[in-house]
Parts: C-alpha cells; structure tokens; sequence
C-alpha cells in the first residue's frame, strides 16, 4: 500500500485502497507523503483518529523518519474557545435567559466558567478536548465556542491572539494538516459558495475512514434550520442590545446608536422570539409528511406545511425586519464603536442567512433534496438534504486535488469497488485491497444460531434476549452487543440485567468515550449500544472478547434520506436493494464485526443473530462479507472456543 500511494503521488491521481485491519494503513500512507516532500492534507472519520494520527503516529515517525516536517491538527471552530466570547459571557450577568431554559445553566455557569478562564490563560491551542471533565453537552461550551456564526473576523478586538487564527496560520506553513470529514466539507462548502477558504489548498488529499464521507457530505451539503438556531440568534440579539447600550454610556456624548434604534432593534428581535415559538411548536405537533416518523424523523412536501405555513412566513417576515432593523441602526450610528458594528453586521447576516434557509424549507420544492422534519428532545429540525452527493463530492472536494487517496478497512463490496466509486462519484482510479495480517481461523468464531425467528416477528426480540444470555454465560461478559435500533435495546436490556451478574452499560447512561473507559476498565463488562458504536471505537484485549448483532444493519426504508434515495435508484431503473441497501447494510456490518479483533492477539467471538444470513439469496453476500474465520450452529462451541 505504502508503494503504491508512492506512485500516485508521483504521478498523480486517484488510488482506492481497501487495508484490512491490522496491516498499518496509517503508516502505509504517511511515510510516502513525508517523503515525497508534497504538502498533504489528510481527513478522518473521527476526532479520535485525527489525534492518533497526530499525537501518536507523527510523532513516531519523525523519530525514525531523515526527512523533518511540520504538521497541524485542525478541528472545526466549535471545538475553540473565543475570547472575545468568553470575556462577554463573564462580563454580562448570569441571567438564566442567557443559557439554557430552567436557569441551569447560570448553576453551570457558576461551576465551569472559572475553569475555563482558568485554563484559557495557559493553553496554547484552546481546544477543548485539553478539558478532560468538562462535559461533552456543556451549553455554556456554546456560548464560549469560536462559532462561525458569532465571528467578527478581523474586526475582533482579539483577532490576533484567537486560537482558530493562529491554527490557520500553523496549518498554512505546514507540511501535513491533519482535519476530520466535517471540516473538510465544511470548507468545501464554503469554496462552493466562493466565501474562500477554511483549510490551506493542498495538492494531495488522503480521505481515511472513507466509508463515512458520503454521510457527511449529505449534511454539510444541505440546508439544516432548528429552533436551537433561531434561538441562539435571539440571544446574540439580546446581547447585542445590552451591547449597544454599554456603548452608549461609555460614549458619554451622543453615544454609538441612537436611542430608538435601540429600542427598534431589542423589539425585532422579541417579534423573532415569538413568531419562531409559534411556528416550531406547530411545527412540533404537525402531522406532516409522505410516511410514518421513524426515529422521530419524516419526509415532507411543499404540500405537507398547509398548517403551519402562516407562521412559518410570520417568522421570515420577523427575521427579514431584524436585518433591515440593525441595517438602519449600524447606518445611523453617530460615533460608531468598530466592535458593535463588527457585531451587528454578524447578526444581521446570520438573520439574512435564517430568512434565505427557512424561506427554501417552507417550498420544499427542489427535485434535487429530500425534506424531513425531526423531532429530538425539545430540538425542532428542518432539513434538506441532497439526494445524491456524488457529483458535489467530486466538483466541490476531489476535483480541487492533484492527487486523490481513498482508504477503509471497508470500502469494496462482493470484491469491487464499484459501489463505493459511485456514491463518492469517484471515475478513474488505481485499486488495491491489502488483507488482515490477522490469523482469524485462530483468532475468532463466528456463531449463526440455527433457528431464530423472523426480524419482523413480535417473537424475535425475545429470542435476541435469550440467545444474548446464552452467549454473554459463556464468554463471561467481556462483550458488545450491538443493536440497529433502541427499540430492540430497550427490549433486551432487562433480560440480560436480570439474568447475568455482570456490570451491564447501556448507552445514554454517559458520553460514548467515558463509556468506553468504563468498559475498559470493569472486568467482565457488557455494552449494549446502537449505531454510534458500530465504528471508531477501539477496545483491545481480553476485555472485550465477543460482539453480538441482533440484525443486519439495513438502513430504515422509511428513513428520509434513504427512502428519497431508493425512490430515485428505482426511478432509473436500478435496482435500489441489490446496488444500494444491501452493499450500504454489508459496509455497516464489516465496521460492527472489525469492533472485536484488533490485535494480533485478540481473541473473541462473533455472533450475528439474524436469520436472513441463513436463509435469503442475499444474505450469500453478507456471509461473503464474512472475517474468513469458522462459522459454527452450536453454543456448545462458543464455550469451548474460550475454553
């Protein structure tokens, strides 16, 4: 693998590269870039990765490595503090109003802002992952974060000194830059948009974990609006008032805007506040949509919003008014302050942004996106997203590069990669697939029960429960057990808590990581999770020493990216099960069943309780998916396996 990236680079182009866990991919590709003397841009999946790159892998390299060279992380800006932001959050009251709804977070406020000043004056990076115990869903993480929203740019009192500055800075000089898939597509799309650039040009981009990069992409090329956003936009505005007022009297004279701008301004942004409650609890409550809510997510039409349509357009006329409001306000200003008006110009183009998303979202009529309405939590999310990102992956993101690496531990399907090329709109391209260098006819088992009821069953979940126990008895815990949805989770959980002496997780109960650390560290542990937990996730030894899956990962039909996605397969005439579920669904289980052999000496077990593998023409394809280890029917076998 090393070699042939070695050639691309040379010549240019586009190499796809399957390596199996274990064989060194990392390494198989940063060596050649470090020698080749380009600047390389390298993307991940997942933060967690990105720092291994960097704090672990570079690190080795440029001990044994003649060649010396630069590197930078770079991570999206919510992952910064801003100063500036924090210094007006720990100038201005702790009103609840200005956090979170039940006043909490001025209890949160009183607690973690005298860590975060505190830490703010001795990091070099702001990076908020320095902040073991802070908590991952701090609100007042928000309100501190460098947000491209809340940016003044170089109208910042504190420009100079901002962490995201100096991160770009670093990165420009920089042999190797090392960001994750979201900020590389956030910075395509801004590209896209010819608002310039986040991550310096590079000739050489190597996309690892590329599996995920379709997913990504399908956001960041879109258009998302939630009540979270409006809402944050309100309480800037509020702010911004407080702002200007504090201006005012600063000025002593006429001050910085007059009075009844002022007052104009802090009324538009109340009309804001109210239109947007109205219209998202209708939203809400609406029965909206082409299907059934799976997952708290639906499929909707331009036809679909006759209710709450009137209040819909109440809330972009209100969000129209606030950017003409502070418009007239910063033009009338008598001794202007460079940062109100660096902070008005802010909010009056993310009102502008608001009013042009929702104004789209209420047509819902472009061909081209899917819209869907989510319910999550008290979260109301109006999203429309590309049905098919092929052509913008490759116009906004590949075509910019000389050179092109695509690799995965999962990136070919029945052996081609012809599924992978043409959902990432990938053309010409040099293939290679490199095999695990691990020994799976010793090192695992894989169990299929013989007799399992149908998926769709109401006996199925609890035969799930039982076989689960069964297999849990005689690995000693020591295991995954991962679920394609909550439902089924919540099913087997009592069942597995009521019948085995082991310390049971559950995700939800805590951040995924701090999960992750729990099972590490509780002998005979047992994790029982969804999605999130079927990639990026690392557990070697013993400790994890078996992994169930209760059914084969198809993503939901009704899910509306998905089903927009099968309607227009099958309006070319394809066939959207054979090209597109069921390669999607084998990618999915490659990445749950890659969880449990990590290391030469790994040990474990791999059950996969779904019947479908046995018993349909397409579940071939799945056991073809298959580590190449023994495949046994009989429980029997897990214990003498361990034994």
């Amino acid at each position: 693998m090393a070699l042939a990236t070695a050639d691309v680079l040379d010549t240019g182009g586009t190499l796809l590269a399957e390596a199996g866990t274990g064989t060194g991919k990392t390494l198989a590709y940063l060596v050649p870039a470090i020698l080749a003397r380009q600047r390389v841009l390298v993307s991940t999946g997942t933060k967690n990765l990105q720092e291994q790159i960097f704090f672990k892998d570079l690190p080795a390299l440029a001990a044994v490595l003649d060649t010396p060279f630069t590197a930078t992380l770079m991570k999206g800006r919510s992952n910064y503090l801003c100063l500036h932001r924090l210094r007006a959050v720990a100038d201005a009251p702790a009103e609840p109003a200005l956090f979170d709804a039940g006043g909490r977070g001025a209890a949160e406020r009183a607690v973690f802002l005298p860590v975060i000043q505190e830490w703010a004056a001795s990091t070099a990076t702001g990076d908020r992952a320095e902040l073991r115990d802070l908590p991952e869903d701090l609100p007042l993480w928000d309100d501190v974060s460098a947000n491209a929203d809340t940016c003044l740019g170089t109208e910042c009192p504190q420009y100079a000194e901002c962490f995201v500055t100096r991160m770009r800075q670093r990165a420009a000089e920089s042999d190797l830059v090392i960001v994750n898939h979201h900020l590389l597509c956030a910075d395509a799309a801004v590209r896209h948009g010819s608002f310039g650039e986040v991550i310096p040009s590079c000739p050489t981009l190597v996309v690892d974990e590329a599996h995920q990069l379709e997913d990504v992409a399908t956001n960041y090329f879109g258009i998302a609006l939630s009540n979270y956003r409006v809402d944050d936009l309100v309480r800037d505005g509020e702010r911004l008032v407080a702002a200007a007022h504090a201006s005012r009297r600063s000025q002593r004279e006429d001050g910085t805007w007059p009075r009844q701008h002022i007052e104009h301004t802090a009324r538009a942004f109340s009309r804001v506040a109210e239109h947007a409650r109205r219209f998202f609890a209708e939203m809400g409550s609406a029965r909206v949509g082409t299907g059934t809510m799976q997952d708290g997510r639906v499929r909707y039409t331009a036809a679909s919003f006759l209710e709450p349509l009137e209040s819909g357009l109440s809330l972009a006329g209100a969000l129209e008014a606030a950017q003409a409001t502070i418009m007239l306000a910063r033009q009338a200003a008598q001794a202007p302050d460079p940062a109100l008006d660096a902070a008005a110009e802010t909010a009056a183009r993310r009102a502008g942004e608001l009013f042009d998303d929702l104004r789209q979202l209420l047509r819902g009529d472009d061909p081209d996106l899917v819209y869907s309405l989510e319910i999550r939590g008290r979260g109301v999310f109006l999203r429309a997203s590309p049905v098919d990102v092929s052509r913008l992956v490759r116009e906004a993101v590949f075509d910019r590069f000389r050179t092109l690496v695509l690799t995965s531990a999962t990136l070919a399907v029945d052996g081609s990669f012809d599924y992978v090329k043409g959902r990432l709109g990938v053309r010409e391209a040099d293939e290679l697939r490199v095999p695990s260098e691990f020994d799976f006819g010793r090192q695992a088992l894989i169990y299929l029960p013989r007799r399992m009821p149908p998926p769709k069953s109401p006996a199925f979940a609890q035969a799930v429960a039982e076989q689960t126990v069964q297999i849990l008895r005689r690995s000693q815990g020591r295991a995954f057990v991962l679920f394609t949805s909550y439902a089924m989770l919540r099913s087997v959980q009592p069942v597995v808590e009521d019948a085995l002496p082991y310390s049971v997780l559950v995700q939800g109960q805590a951040p995924r990581s701090t999960l992750v650390e729990r099972f590490r560290s509780t002998p005979n542990a047992v994790l029982l999770a969804t999605s999130s937990f079927w990639q990026g996730v690392d557990v070697v030894g013993e400790a994890l020493s078996c992994v169930v899956i209760d059914k084969l990962p198809f993503a939901v039909p009704s899910d509306p990216v998905t089903s927009a996605r099968i309607d227009a397969i099958n309006a070319r005439g394809g066939d959207a099960f054979g090209d597109y579920q069921v390669p999607l669904a084998i990618l999915t289980l490659q990445q749950g069943l890659g969880r449990l052999i990590r290391h030469r000496q790994d040990r474990g077990v791999l059950a996969v309780l779904d019947p479908r593998v046995r018993t349909t023409g397409y579940g071939r394809r799945f056991l073809a998916a298959f580590p190449p280890a023994p495949v046994t029917h009989d429980l029997g076998a897990i214990s003498r396996f361990f034994e």
